[in-house]
């Protein structure tokens, strides 16, 4: 079986998806020696089963919302099985960009590991949390990954999502570390392989919509366990033109190639999963290539 990058996605972050899709095809050396697919949260039924019922995340009782921005993220445990546990896949959110060589991570030494993801110490609290945006698995050897039965499971309380997202309930020896450039966090550097624009409320194709996403429930200075609320306001331009430029030169490249059309864009302008001024932003953007250069020499 061919080797394999899913993005897994909904129908608010599709755009995103497909630009990531376009991006790592046009980075690779060898474009031809993997396959993208595209797992969008709203082609799965188990999803629509559990909508409004409550699960276990962070110690306490949530309710899934299909509606959410990150309902998609149960999906990044779907590849094993979906590849028959046969071959190497790569997950990645629908917010990561090719900026690097993906054949250097589908092709390089796993060390006999099954999974290697990006270690963040001290994030959330917990001493090592395992950053899952961005996978590199070795299918073979996770069986044991059957998303809909883990998926279930949370809403029986037998399963904290907190955990399975951070890897924290997998074998020991699973799981080896991703060095940073393979999942970098809002930042594009000469080093940055994967660009991660993980910051939700400054995607650069959300500027100025309403925020669709929830968060944690503060409670001097503490977390609610289980409690979210719908945040409010809207989404801000990000902070690096860089990365803004970036995504909207991919997004023309797309156009150009025919992955999107403006009759897309204009439905999901119109949908606020694109800010409304995504074409005129297309029009102005730099080319990848000149983006790209600046990157490399600063």
């Amino acid at each position: 079986m061919t080797d394999t990058v899913f993005i897994h996605t909904n129908a608010q972050q599709m755009v995103g998806a497909i630009v990531g899709r376009h991006s790592l095809k046009r980075q690779a050396s060898d474009p031809e020696s993997f396959e993208v697919r595209i797992l969008k949260r709203e082609d799965f039924p188990v999803f629509e089963t559990y909508a409004g019922r409550k699960f276990l995340r962070g110690g306490g009782w949530r309710v899934w919302r299909n509606d959410d921005l990150q309902s998609f993220t149960p999906l990044r445990f779907a590849p094993p099985q979906v590849m028959n546990y046969q071959s190497r896949a790569v997950v990645t959110d629908p917010d990561v960009f090719a900026v690097g060589d993906i054949c250097e991570l589908l092709k390089r030494d796993m060390g006999g590991k099954g999974v290697l993801a990006k270690p963040r110490p001290g994030h959330k609290g917990v001493a090592e949390y395992i950053a899952t945006s961005v996978m590199l698995m070795d299918c073979a050897k996770l069986t044991h990954w059957k998303m809909e039965d883990q998926f279930e499971a949370m809403f029986r309380g037998e399963l904290d999502y907190e955990d399975w997202i951070i890897l924290a309930n997998q074998p020991e020896g699973l799981v080896g570390p991703l060095e940073e450039c393979w999942n970098d966090f809002d930042h594009l550097g000469p080093e940055t392989r994967l660009l991660h624009n993980t910051k939700r409320r400054t995607q650069p194709w959300k500027a100025g919509l309403p925020i669709d996403f929830t968060t944690s429930l503060p409670l001097i200075g503490k977390i609610i366990p289980g409690a979210s609320i719908r945040k409010k306001g809207k989404y801000l331009r990000h902070p690096d033109p860089r990365q803004e430029n970036l995504f909207f030169a991919y997004l023309a490249e797309c156009l150009d190639a025919g992955e999107l059309t403006e009759a897309d864009v204009r439905k999901e302008m119109a949908a606020d999963h694109v800010r409304h001024d995504a074409l005129e932003m297309v029009r102005k953007a730099p080319s990848v290539d000149s983006i790209l250069s600046e990157v490399e020499a600063a």
